[in-house]
């Protein structure tokens, strides 16, 4: 993996639209590209990093002037990726965002979170989600190939809800006719460890992103390919009587569990 330093005009960039998955106001996001390298994300097609220069003093200069909401750190890319442990990002944003009394949504897939509990739990309203995949560990490491194991994300949320932060989890995205029978498990998997709300959203695949992970899906199974180009189309998304199928599924479960779909 490389790295390279490069300036942005902007550092926080605020959400224009309703955000009804992950509730937020702004994104911030300490760098561009992802070292993790998960197969189905658009952020890790390139070797390369982008650090964003002078980061912390611009991010001081431009949060003064907005008004006050919470901030999305992590829906792009991880946050807690490898490159955060020798700049610290993250940590100083962090510190940043409880000065300002913001409030703060964080997805990550990284136990180094953990380095971060002391800021987090004087943050006032503060929510952590961790996305998994699968509880197949073969499955996981196939596709999210340099990241904690699920159990391990499962047992951190387990850890952060131990400690009064606010966490839950995440199926993102929801890989069709690998996932289908785990649901179940899954929700069953996010009670047991505390997980204080279920979050979930369909695969997209857009561009050039979708030839490559079809190229890639291949190698897991040479059948796949085809039933996703008939299940996709032309589309970015599967078409909506999968969706609504798997929406109805999930919401449903997670009734039975009296788990919530929406971050509280």
């Amino acid at each position: 993996m490389k790295y390279k330093i490069v300036n942005y005009k902007k550092i926080i960039n605020k959400i224009t639209n309703k955000d009804k998955l992950f509730i937020g106001d702004y994104i911030i996001d300490p760098y561009q590209n992802c070292e993790f390298g998960c197969k189905y994300c658009d952020s890790s097609y390139e070797d390369i990093v982008y650090i964003k220069n002078n980061f912390i003093n611009r991010v001081k200069e431009e949060i003064i002037n907005l008004s006050k909401g919470t901030i999305i750190i992590g829906s792009v890319v991880d946050p807690y990726q490898n490159i955060e442990k020798n700049y610290e990002y993250t940590r100083n944003l962090l510190k940043i965002i409880k000065e300002n009394n913001f409030n703060l949504h964080i997805l990550t897939k990284s136990d180094l979170i953990l380095r971060d509990i002391d800021i987090l739990s004087k943050i006032n309203d503060v929510s952590v989600t961790f996305s998994i995949i699968s509880l197949n560990q073969k499955l996981s490491d196939f596709f999210e190939t340099k990241v904690p194991s699920s159990l391990n994300r499962l047992k951190i949320v387990e850890k952060l809800s131990k400690k009064g932060i606010n966490s839950g989890l995440a199926i993102i995205p929801i890989l069709p006719y690998l996932i289908e029978k785990e649901i179940v498990d899954i929700i069953d998997s996010a009670v047991k460890y505390k997980s204080n709300y279920l979050l979930f959203k369909h695969l997209e695949l857009k561009g050039y992103q979708k030839e490559i992970f079809y190229n890639h899906l291949k190698l897991f199974d040479s059948n796949l390919p085809n039933k996703y180009m008939d299940l996709f189309g032309s589309n970015f998304i599967p078409n909506s009587e999968y969706i609504d199928y798997i929406n109805d599924l999930i919401i449903e479960t997670c009734g039975k569990y009296n788990l919530s779909n929406v971050i509280k």
